[in-house]
């Protein structure tokens, strides 16, 4: 009885199975032949009569009998025709797979059995040359041993009989055993071992644990240069080495690059760079940098295409981006309230938005930006900027006439036109941005609007009154007249401009105030200019970036979004910026994070360009001139950083050649203790402008012992500031003229020297009072009296007509005829105006 009883063997063969060959490859160039058998999928391809019988079924599913209720014919038909059209898809489908499956398997087959042959070739040429090595070797070592063995056999022969014959055996020679046993040996150490020999990367025996982890006692090959090997190998399969095509990049060139960045920009070794910039004349190493130009001449050397770039690039994702038309949508004016300090500005605006600003302002006066939107009576939004008026706050004033698109210019009927009335009109004649005046006051008994008209027409302001194109309105405050023509004259003004914005689009803005909340980190004060912000927008805003995280309206609500026109507190920066700054909105973080840096280092280079002298002479004579200046330096700290920057442009107003005021560092936010120690580390007081000192700063500061000053009005700052410069001037000496003396004879006098004897013509001589000798109208010296005698007596002065001896200190050359006249110095202290 068999083993098989006649049954089939076991096998995947009658499934649908196709046996194959796989070479599997393990680390270290193992390679083992695994057997492989792939199943093909069974596709069930319906027969002719199923077809037939789907149709009877149809039919009968068509018996209205059999039919669910509330469905046609037609709509019957329509689901029986879909049904068979989506029978027929899948059955062309599942043709289509199949011959694609079988099309792929005779590619792999294909492919398989050329890659089977190319590796039997090449395995049968190596057999070859290994076979006609070893032949030749053999014959080699064959011959050799013949010469031996002749060597051996003669210097046997040459023996003398004598010794042969008395040795046992004589007369039989048996070399023939004891040279086969060297030569077995001599075969074994020369034949090379199994699989020594071969640099095929092979590991012989098995892979044990001390191997592993000794890492088999040497550097292991990365993956890399197992790929290369293994491209080695197939080109060589294919017929020898094949040069790989060149790939030609656009290479990205800034103004200048290090080497090794440009040897990976073209994915070139870096030391064939090193070699090409050698072949020119330069001696660098990778990590050195190279300008543009030489750099683009080694790109091109290497077949490379330059594309110069320029770090200014990264600002590119901001360009401004004309709006058409047709998105363009009507928004709210910007009225900037501009004027002279106390003419009623910010009172003017309480009376139109019914708050009460001016209540909580120090001194009565405005001294930050604000930003409001108001609702007229007949429904329009209007967006109000108002502008502190003080001459120290000159470029908030300009922040404020740049944003704006009508500026209300308010003139006191009692006070007429003032220094900052000029500049705000100087500021909106700059921007091009049509004027209205308000006169204010005009409650008052001693008003006189007709007068603020006459001054205004000396700066070319010419209103409606008189007969010029500009519209003045008289308002109060207080009573509120003429309240309601004023938003009459704005409403009328806007429609005339027809202003309009596209709020669909990445938003844009100006900076009108920022500052350091303790609870809120940086705030901006943002006038939305373009577009829609939104929360969670990611911006860059002069040298910082941030995204939103709240958005805070005038009224202190939070809101999702500010359209054009729309002023709002922006929460989220990562620093404080500039007042006057834009914002922009970027599509990543990277991309604001990487202009922000950009911006920054640009602001640091041009302040050390600007602190720098350029040459030697520059330097020499700055450091001679600092010699003769006295510097008083400061540390000011304010609430808002458009009060900063007024503070710092005040600060560099104060001063002469002889002293000045240098601000060691201006920010916003807490006095710290950092700030004091950098006072302290400088003998600088500490200004505070509406902040306090921290409780760790007061400590420091009172250990220490700086100075810290409170202020909440910028006069009183700026004053005290010019006083305490003031202290550092030198006191003005004045000489005044008393007396002159004629000398008519000259004396030697024992221990005293020469002495004078004169004649007080003019005047007074005081023995206190400096003199000088003249002869001929010519100063010879000057000095003071060591003696002046009335007779024989010491006196302190003598009175015209009188005669006197005068001696000089440390001087003897004095002859008579000579003048010597008297004077006193007077000092005077002098103050900064």
């Amino acid at each position: 009885m068999s083993d098989s009883d006649g049954k089939k063997t076991l096998g995947l063969r009658g499934s649908g199975s196709r046996p194959g060959n796989v070479k599997q490859s393990f680390s270290h160039g193992r390679t083992k032949n695994v057997v492989v058998e792939t199943k093909r999928k069974r596709v069930v391809v319906p027969k002719p009569g199923a077809a037939k019988s789907g149709a009877a079924s149809a039919k009968a599913g068509g018996d209205p009998s059999r039919r669910p209720a509330g469905i046609s014919d037609a709509e019957m038909d329509r689901r029986l025709k879909a049904l068979q059209a989506a029978k027929a898809r899948e059955t062309e489908e599942a043709e289509r797979r199949e011959a694609e499956e079988k099309a792929r398997a005779e590619e792999r087959e294909r492919r398989r059995a050329e890659a089977e042959a190319k590796e039997r070739e090449q395995r049968e040429a190596e057999e070859r040359a290994r076979a006609k090595a070893e032949e030749e070797e053999r014959k080699a070592r064959e011959a050799e041993e013949a010469a031996q063995r002749a060597a051996a056999e003669a210097a046997a022969a040459s023996q003398p009989k004598a010794e042969a014959a008395g040795r046992p055996g004589a007369g039989r020679t048996t070399p023939a055993p004891a040279a086969a046993p060297r030569k077995q040996e001599r075969d074994r150490e020369q034949r090379p071992a199994r699989g020594k020999g071969r640099d095929d990367g092979r590991r012989s025996g098995k892979l044990t644990l001390n191997q592993a982890l000794s890492g088999e006692g040497g550097r292991q090959k990365s993956l890399a240069a197992m790929k290369r090997k293994q491209e080695r190998a197939r080109q060589k399969a294919m017929g020898g080495p094949v040069e790989r095509e060149k790939v030609i990049r656009d290479v990205q060139l800034p103004e200048t690059i290090v080497v090794s960045e440009l040897a990976n920009r073209m994915a070139e070794r870096v030391a064939d760079v090193v070699k090409e910039l050698m072949k020119m004349g330069m001696m660098v190493t990778q990590n050195q940098s190279i300008d543009a130009d030489t750099a683009e001449l080694i790109i091109e050397e290497f077949g490379h295409k330059v594309v110069r770039v320029s770090d200014a690039d990264v600002e590119e994702v901001i360009a401004d981006v004309e709006d058409s038309d047709a998105d363009l949508l009507p928004r709210p004016p910007v009225i900037t309230i501009m004027g002279h300090v106390d003419h009623g500005k910010t009172s003017l605006l309480d009376a139109i938005r019914d708050a009460n600003v001016t209540g909580g302002e120090a001194g009565g006066i405005t001294q930050h930006i604000g930003a409001y939107q108001v609702k007229s009576k007949g429904g329009d939004i209007l967006t109000f900027l108002d502008t502190p008026g003080h001459a120290a706050f000159t470029s908030m004033r300009s922040r404020g006439a740049q944003v704006t698109d009508i500026v209300v210019l308010v003139v006191a009927a009692d006070d007429s036109v003032m220094p900052q009335t000029i500049e705000a009109i100087n500021h909106a004649k700059a921007a091009e941005v049509p004027m209205i005046v308000a006169i204010n006051k005009i409650d008052k008994p001693e008003a006189d609007p007709g007068k603020v008209r006459a001054e205004l027409l000396q700066h070319e302001v010419i209103v409606e009154a008189m007969s010029g194109d500009v519209q003045d309105v008289e308002v109060s405050a207080v009573s509120g007249q003429g309240m309601d023509e004023l938003l009459e004259a704005i409403a009328l003004q806007a429609e005339i401009l027809e202003l309009k914005a596209n709020p669909n689009r990445a938003a844009q803005g100006a900076v009108i105030e920022a500052q350091l909340d303790v609870g809120r980190g940086p705030v901006a004060t943002v006038l939305v200019q373009k577009g829609t912000l939104r929360q969670g927008d990611i911006f860059v805003v002069g040298e910082q970036y941030g995204k939103v995280r709240a958005l805070i309206n005038d009224k202190g609500e939070r809101v999702q979004e500010a359209g054009p026109s729309v002023p709002v507190e922006v929460l989220g920066l990562n620093g404080t910026p500039e007042a006057g700054d834009v914002l922009n909105v970027t599509e990543t973080e990277a991309q604001a994070r990487e202009i922000a840096e950009y911006r920054e280092q640009v602001a640091k280079d041009k302040r050390a360009a600007a602190g720098a002298a350029t040459t030697l002479e520059q330097l020499m004579q700055k450091a001679k001139e600092d010699q003769n200046v006295a510097e008083l330096p400061i540390l000011v700290k304010a609430d808002v950083q458009g009060s900063a920057e007024a503070i710092v442009q005040a600060m560099e107003k104060i001063g002469n050649d002889e002293v000045r005021v240098r601000v060691l560092h201006s920010g916003v936010g807490a006095i710290t203790e950092t700030d004091i120690g950098l006072a302290e580390a400088s003998g600088a007081p500490v200004f505070g402008f509406n902040v306090r000192a921290n409780a760790s700063a007061r400590n420091s500061a009172n250990q220490k012992g700086v100075e810290i000053r409170y202020y909440s009005v910028i006069y009183d700052l700026v004053d005290d500031v010019k006083a305490a410069a003031s202290g550092l001037l030198s006191a003005e000496i004045r000489e005044k003229f008393i007396g002159y003396a004629e000398i008519k004879e000259v004396f030697k006098v024992s221990n005293v020297g020469k002495v004078a004897g004169c004649l007080v013509t003019e005047g007074v001589a005081r023995r206190s009072a400096g003199v000088r000798l003249l002869r001929d109208n010519v100063v010879i010296h000057e000095g003071t009296l060591k003696t002046l005698k009335r007779f024989k007596d010491e006196v302190a002065e003598v009175i015209s007509g009188q005669e006197c001896g005068m001696a000089f200190e440390n001087y003897d050359d004095i002859r008579p005829a000579d003048v010597i006249e008297i004077f006193e110095r007077e000092e005077f202290t002098r103050t900064l105006d």
